[in-house]
């Protein structure tokens, strides 16, 4: 097979990120090559988040690939929050003015991009070995890569590093000349997420966040038939330790008797640990390479906003590049990083406290859980607390405090 060796924008990463870019710039004309190192059937493979904030919501509308979305997906106006043994909802629509959230699984997100990008007919090159980008800094960007057995060049005006937080963008950039100017923070926490995928009905119509004596927990879904739940666990545990009976009783001691008494327990069909942690580079541009999504942050799973913060990167960079061609502006793209990283570290910090509020911490001995406690009590009863957790939850709007 005969591949592209020039096109206007070359995406590294066909995740949900780069596929979003790719949609968004087809939409304006502009031509972009997406590379990937994994197949199309390990991509989709990967189970990730499924709640979407308003603003992906839209993206998916606009670049006309929301239907299976709109019909599949579950409309949530609300989620609980259980402690000491109770259940509070925080009513989302009503406090944000009727905003809601989706609950539809990045698999299927992920599976509706690479649809229409085949349908469209746009390249998308899987399986490509030692992917490597060079002369970002120079203004002549390129790509290689591996396919077949043979080598590949492609020649661009710009990157995209779409490519995750493992993937080549950033770990070039750190071996660049722009090492020196590149700034790493990052908190990993000492525990992480066991998930149990089960085709069983959920136990609630919306979530529901608990914070336990044991730990924290999570009550989800991907469909009325198809739930997700997770546990707290020591980041030493292992998936093998763990067997369907002993997470089913687990969580059920984390549960309040009604969620206990409703949940339909079954055989999983995915189980894994996950760590979490809190992770921004700074800055985002590197002369022609953009970092997007998980190669320029990551956010605990706590609170939903790993694939939505990736979404508004790329309509961030989706905007600055379409400036670029039609109006001849370079103003969108030097702007591009700061815009970003204001709304990056906004979700950052709800996502850091949403998970210091949830989780058990041991080091911080009893008194941590009653300040704990004490301080969702605040929320569950105060309009104010209510509305900001809220507020988040559902998303900031994208032009937010600009």
């Amino acid at each position: 097979m005969n591949y592209p060796t020039r096109t206007q924008v070359a995406i590294i990463g066909a995740g949900p990120s780069g596929l979003l870019l790719g949609a968004l710039l087809h939409k304006a004309g502009i031509d972009a090559v997406i590379v990937e190192r994994q197949s199309g059937d390990y991509v989709l493979g990967r189970i990730r988040a499924g709640v979407l904030e308003q603003v992906t919501m839209d993206l998916m509308d606009e670049i006309g690939v929301g239907a299976r979305m709109h019909k599949e997906g579950l409309v949530h106006g609300g989620f609980d929050m259980l402690f000491q043994g109770q259940r509070h909802r925080i009513d989302m629509n009503r406090l944000t003015g009727g905003k809601n959230v989706m609950v539809y699984g990045q698999t299927e997100v992920t599976r509706d991009l690479m649809d229409a990008r085949k349908q469209a007919g746009l390249t998308t090159i899987y399986e490509a070995a030692n992917v490597a980008i060079h002369d970002f800094g120079a203004g002549k960007p390129r790509v290689t890569f591996e396919k077949d057995g043979k080598s590949h060049e492609l020649q661009c005006d710009f990157i995209a590093g779409c490519d995750g937080f493992h993937g080549v963008c950033r770990d070039t950039v750190k071996k660049s000349a722009f090492a020196s100017a590149i700034r790493e923070y990052e908190k990993v926490y000492n525990f992480g997420w066991l998930g149990v995928l089960s085709d069983t009905p959920p136990v609630h119509h919306e979530l529901i966040y608990v914070n336990s004596e044991r730990g924290f927990a999570l009550c989800s879904q991907r469909s009325n038939t198809r739930s997700r739940y997770y546990l707290q666990v020591p980041l030493t545990d292992k998936v093998e330790q763990w067997s369907d009976q002993a997470f089913w009783d687990e969580l059920k001691l984390r549960l309040d008797p009604e969620a206990r008494e409703h949940l339909v327990t079954g055989p999983s069909i995915e189980k894994s640990i996950a760590p979490l942690r809190s992770f921004v580079t700074e800055p985002l541009r590197f002369g022609r390479l953009f970092l997007s999504g998980d190669a320029g942050h990551i956010v605990p799973p706590t609170g939903a906003k790993g694939l939505n913060l990736a979404a508004t990167d790329v309509k961030y960079l989706s905007a600055a590049l379409i400036e670029f061609y039609q109006d001849k502006s370079e103003a969108g793209i030097d702007h591009y990083s700061e815009r970003c990283l204001k709304r990056i570290w906004r979700a950052e910090r709800f996502s850091w406290w949403f998970t210091t509020l949830m989780h058990r911490f041991p080091e911080n001995g009893e008194i941590g859980q009653k300040l704990q406690e004490a301080e969702l009590d605040y929320i569950v009863h105060s309009e104010t607390g209510a509305r900001s957790v809220a507020e988040n939850y559902v998303g900031l709007p994208l032009d937010f405090g600009t």
